[in-house]
């Protein structure tokens, strides 16, 4: 097990679930081609904002970084600050682009490049929504942390529907949670929760609306469930 800000990375777990993977190809499953395109371009864009966080003056961090307080006059934050990451702990950034690599790839895999990202940011954003829903109004958050408990959550669903086997990422999930809940280690544990069940909530959508004639049912039940994210940080702002 190696300690991450994400939570607990365990290899053996990551190769049991690269192998329960389902052989066949549901309707779920519309690609091109096995290329990680779509995970591979968010980790470049992941690691070029952290490049910019180290020019003097750009003050990248401070633009991007989500604080709850500031909901109301910039937004955009909750979804920018999945971008950015903790400047001066380098394996915070190198230990979650670790695990988007292995769960993006695999997600992107089953799902396709249009559905991955449409999954990544949703979670990202539902990572916010946990934080301005759950942490104080003065939280600082940067990190792909929700969106990549996101990932996990979809994939479980997934994984489990499609008869995958699913205890040991039942597992790992579980020690993360609890991690995020220790004092002291200064971990955004809402990011966690949020993400966690934004990235289920894809999952289940996705399943329920696979086959390509059932795609407008899919957007629309996915920008449905944007909508209700939005609307609870509206509340939340208003309250």
């Amino acid at each position: 097990m190696t300690q991450a800000p994400v939570g607990v990375i365990c290899p053996e777990c990551m190769r049991e679930a690269r192998a329960s993977m389902p052989r066949t190809k549901p309707a779920l499953l519309r690609r091109s081609d096995d290329r990680p395109v779509v995970t591979l371009g968010i980790i470049a864009v992941t690691v070029v904002v952290y490049l910019l966080q180290w020019i003097p003056g750009l003050a990248v961090t401070q633009n991007l970084a989500y604080t709850p307080i500031l909901t109301a006059v910039e937004p955009w934050r909750m979804l920018t600050s999945v971008f950015v990451h903790s400047r001066g702990f380098i394996f915070h950034i190198l230990l979650n682009m670790y695990m988007l690599w292995i769960f993006g790839q695999l997600m992107e895999q089953l799902l396709g490049r249009a559905r991955f990202l449409s999954l990544y940011l949703i979670c990202g954003f539902a990572g916010s929504v946990g934080v301005l829903l759950l942490a104080p109004v003065n939280t600082v958050v940067v990190g792909a942390s929700g969106a990549i408990f996101g990932l996990m959550g979809a994939f479980l669903v997934i994984q489990r529907r499609l008869g995958g086997n699913t205890n040991q990422l039942l597992i790992l999930l579980v020690i993360n949670l609890v991690i995020g809940f220790i004092p002291g280690l200064n971990i955004a544990w809402q990011a966690h929760v949020g993400g966690l069940v934004g990235g289920a909530l894809v999952g289940v959508i996705y399943l329920e609306t696979r086959g390509r004639q059932r795609k407008a049912l899919q957007i629309a039940l996915l920008v449905a469930l944007v909508v209700v994210l939005v609307a609870a940080s509206v509340a939340r702002i208003l309250l």
